[in-house]
């Protein structure tokens, strides 16, 4: 089970990377648009937000590789705080911006902390 636990804990660091490249650093070419449907005018207009959103994520996703790589307790401890920081961003998203972050972000984050728990 800690094997899948990990896993899945990767998985979320490596998701929030992602949102992190797509929000800091490719938010005004296709594929940053493309998340959200905005017109060029629009994505140039919210780039310094977005880009703030991705360092948030960043910071998530570098918490839950330290949760992973430092030893127990800290390792666990550190990675059921990112995880619950994952799914309320989740769950506050999908209740103020779009409710697709709540399956996108809330659900991997919530089967991650469920595995990270029963593992432990």
């Amino acid at each position: 089970m800690q094997a899948l636990a990990n896993i899945l804990v990767g998985l979320v660091a490596a998701l929030h990377a992602y949102i992190l490249v797509l929000e800091m650093f490719l938010w005004e070419k296709k594929p940053g648009r493309g998340l959200h449907g905005f017109e060029p005018e629009m994505a140039r207009a919210t780039a310094a937000m977005a880009a703030n959103q991705g360092l948030y994520n960043g910071f998530l996703a570098a918490g839950l590789v330290w949760g992973l790589v430092a030893g127990d307790p800290t390792g666990f401890r550190a990675q059921v705080f990112f995880l619950v920081c994952v799914i309320v961003a989740g769950v506050y998203g999908a209740v103020t911006a779009n409710r697709r972050i709540l399956f996108a972000q809330a659900l991997p984050g919530t089967l991650a902390l469920i595995a990270v728990l029963v593992a432990q």
